[in-house]
């Protein structure tokens, strides 16, 4: 039994899909139970669909906190938990996790109760962290609150997993649970629509698509410019529109064969107020918001350079289907980005060259522009990076990968207790 708090637009969605549709179902029954979608997300109920999931909606579970309707999802949970009788239990982001997880304990208490003297069956519990919930999404206070609520719960959770490296490393140094008790799974994805987009660009001397050969620049030279993700402050889009605005000069600047086209895909609560704050900045007629797309593959196709200027990411999914695009990434040096960049190869002035892409420190949007002047001023060496990127992901972050590495988890830990 799998439970999400939503599926809305992100790697967690589409991670608890695949997973759901893609155990083998000679060894595995699965449900996938969910929420509904906040208004002002992208709402992915049709990605779980196409793939044969019909999930258990409760209505009631939601993003949001409220006591009534918590309370209503969380005696839903238990009836379906009941109901299913399930062997494991494997909550996804927060409100699930300590919802589900709360009912899972219960239910195993429950049975000890009525049974004292029976052979142990519990339901084997498990939890995925996506990514770096304790900063950058809430109070100092609540963040408080919130560690303290997630060791309790993990000292009843029998495994918990975390997309990256850098997520378990956090766990681990707030002290949240045991380090022998966390496994670093990395999402998978459906790459292959993405894997056959051809590369930017021809040649070292033109890296952007369709440009003209004939100079480094060409005639009317046109680099896009994009980010993907929903439009809420975490995801600090400000920083890219600042970003946007200092690099102007910098490219103008003896160029102005060169045209220069921002888009911003997503939609949220943000998007009237990043509309505005484009026009204050006089980026009106550069930057275009586009909301949701459900063709990625011609996002992608439109773009040269995908960013990234989140203040917290666990690994985020933008950003591998850029990588497998074989396109150029320069993002924050927030959550997994390091973990998905690679080592850092060269330190220049207010950002960094890595193995498969470029970071800059978070809220410096005058470092972030600097990276996307590099990019801008060596093609070849943003060909170079794309390329080493979608090699990188193709074996990584495969859909075939996550679902031999899940069943193995799930039939070890199952058999560890026969």
């Amino acid at each position: 039994m799998r439970i999400i708090a939503r599926l809305n637009i992100g790697g967690p969605a589409i991670h608890t899909v695949l997973l759901t549709a893609g155990l083998d179902t000679g060894r595995f029954e699965s449900v996938l139970v969910c929420g509904a979608v906040s208004p002002g997300e992208g709402d992915m109920a049709y990605y779980a669909r196409e793939r044969g999931v019909r999930p258990v909606y409760i209505p009631e579970l939601r993003r949001e906190l409220n006591l009534l309707n918590d309370l209503i999802a969380f005696v839903k949970i238990c009836r379906i938990i009941r109901v299913e009788k399930p062997d494991i239990i494997h909550t996804h982001t927060a409100k699930a996790g300590a919802l589900g997880r709360v009912a899972g304990i219960l239910y195993n208490y429950g049975k000890r109760l009525l049974r004292p003297f029976g052979a142990r069956n519990d339901i084997e519990i498990i939890h995925t962290f996506h990514g770096h919930i304790f900063e950058g999404y809430f109070g100092s206070l609540s963040t408080r609150v919130f560690i303290i609520i997630e060791k309790l719960l993990a000292c009843f959770t029998d495994k918990i997993i975390t997309v990256s490296e850098e997520v378990r490393k956090e766990l681990i140094s707030l002290g949240i649970c045991r380090a022998d008790n966390i496994a670093v799974v990395p999402l998978g994805f459906e790459l292959e629509k993405f894997l056959t987009i051809p590369e930017c660009g021809q040649g070292e001397d033109c890296f952007v698509a369709n440009a003209p050969r004939n100079d480094k620049w060409g005639v009317d030279s046109q680099f896009r410019i994009g980010i993907v993700g929903r439009l809420v402050p975490v995801k600090n889009h400000r920083m890219f529109l600042e970003a946007i605005r200092d690099c102007f000069p910098r490219l103008r600047r003896g160029r102005n064969d060169i045209s220069l086209k921002f888009k911003i895909i997503g939609d949220g609560e943000l998007r009237d107020e990043l509309e505005r704050y484009a026009g204050k900045l006089s980026l009106g007629g550069d930057v275009e918001f586009v909301g949701w797309q459900k063709d990625l593959v011609k996002v992608y196709s439109e773009l040269d350079i995908v960013c990234l200027t989140s203040l917290n990411e666990g690994t985020p999914v933008s950003l591998i289907e850029a990588m497998a695009c074989a396109r150029v990434v320069v993002a924050t040096e927030v959550g997994g980005v390091p973990d998905l960049l690679g080592q850092v190869v060269e330190e220049r002035d207010g950002f960094s060259i890595r193995e498969r892409g470029i970071s800059a420190l978070s809220k410096d949007a005058q470092g972030f522009a600097r990276a996307l002047a590099f990019i801008l001023d060596n093609p070849g060496a943003g060909k170079s990076l794309a390329q080493a990127a979608r090699e990188y992901v193709k074996t990584v972050f495969s859909k075939e990968r996550l679902v031999r590495d899940m069943e193995n988890m799930y039939c070890n830990l199952v058999l560890t207790k026969v």
